[in-house]
């Protein structure tokens, strides 16, 4: 992590930048060190990798927190793993699940009484997944890591420590719930509450586990694999099934929540499925018409620019934008044509186009005839 350069130098941009400068930013480097603007060049491939991994901590406000407050060692994956002890290795740091049971066998003022060993569905989670313009366009795999509650595997989920088992409680019968009467100006009322010998439980467990200490549950750092289809677009959410925090008493797993960042492209713009590229030629070039490679998602093709070609003008390509989600026809690659005007000219160049323009009859800022010598003002005027 040493030699790695600090992440708002490789982008060029201050610690204060907002969201859209860091695009930007990004966007400009990208293009600069792309390798399809830079065949065969070792150097310019490592700058543009460094960029994309510079963007990817950056963009993400969480990510950006942790480089800011610890620097590399804070967005590192292996920063803090390989410690001993700990559950899931979280840096040592210990954990009580008694807050996290209350909230499954607990119940408000009001609420319905519930048995506590029944089975119950494992809460969602969502994390979140950078990819490139062409991995989105394409698909790609990719591996999320998360932190889920899983059933202990020292206990096998029973809270209770080897050789040993969780006793039915006796104040509640293993109901989980114990019947109170109050009496009351209208007479007896009997009501239930969670039984306060067992926490609500029903159980009771007399040697906790020393791994989950009597929990029966704890938190693991797992990774898993995603397939992320093509097609899909910035910020759409994957549902990877049962991939979220594990049920309870046999219940079903949660769900794993994947949004998909999908960092921009130098030099294409994503318009649905379509693609937009500006095709920039020069006067020659738009005037006469020439044989352009074009770059595409399948590599560059050979495209015929049109003689008389006007700025602004717009061909497709059929079939080379990005493909449908599910689906399997493609949108299609918009060409925008930009003429580039040439802004320094020597004399003999500015005599070359007078001339030129002479010949096509078109006017020229040394024109002695009335319209061209008062310009578009001269012309309104009159």
């Amino acid at each position: 992590m040493a030699d790695k350069r600090d992440y708002y130098e490789v982008l060029g941009v201050g610690k204060d930048a907002s969201e859209d400068e860091i695009k930007k930013a990004y966007r400009k480097k990208a293009k600069q060190y792309h390798p399809d603007l830079n065949p065969d060049n070792p150097e310019a491939e490592a700058k543009f990798k460094e960029a994309n991994e510079a963007y990817e901590v950056l963009s993400d406000p969480q990510k950006k927190a942790r480089y800011d407050q610890f620097g590399h060692a804070g967005v590192d994956p292996n920063y803090g793993a390989g410690g001993a002890g700990g559950a899931g290795g979280f840096g040592g740091m210990d954990f009580d699940l008694g807050d996290l049971f209350g909230s499954f066998f607990g119940g408000g003022f009001g609420s319905r009484p519930r048995n506590p060993n029944a089975p119950r569905r494992g809460e969602d989670l969502q994390e979140r997944v950078t990819i490139s313009f062409e991995e989105a366009a394409k698909g790609c795999k990719r591996t999320v890591e998360t932190t889920r509650v899983e059933s202990c595997a020292e206990c096998g989920g029973t809270g209770a420590a080897k050789g040993t088992s969780p006793k039915t409680c006796p104040e509640c019968g293993g109901r989980g719930q114990v019947q109170v009467q109050q009496r009351t100006p209208f007479g007896a009322i009997s009501t239930s509450r969670p039984c306060q010998k067992c926490g609500g439980r029903g159980r009771i467990v007399e040697t906790p586990c020393s791994k989950c200490r009597g929990g029966g549950r704890v938190k693991r750092r797992v990774s898993v694999d995603v397939n992320i289809p093509a097609g899909i677009d910035d910020q759409q959410i994957l549902n990877v099934p049962g991939e979220g925090h594990k049920g309870v008493n046999g219940g079903p797993a949660g769900d794993l929540h994947v949004v998909v960042f999908v960092r921009p492209h130098p030099f294409f713009e994503r318009d649905g499925y379509d693609i937009w590229y500006n095709v920039t030629v020069n006067f020659a070039q738009a005037a006469l018409g020439d044989a352009i490679q074009i770059p595409t998602l399948e590599g560059k093709v050979r495209w015929e620019l049109p003689a008389g070609t006007q700025p602004g003008d717009v061909f497709m390509l059929r079939g080379k934008g990005i493909q449908r989600l599910n689906g399997r026809d493609k949108g299609n690659l918009l060409l925008r044509v930009v003429v580039d005007v040439p802004k320094k000219l020597n004399e003999k160049q500015k005599e070359l186009i007078r001339q030129l323009s002479a010949e096509l009859g078109t006017p020229t800022p040394h024109d002695d005839d009335s319209e061209g010598k008062h310009g578009f003002f001269g012309k309104k005027k009159k």
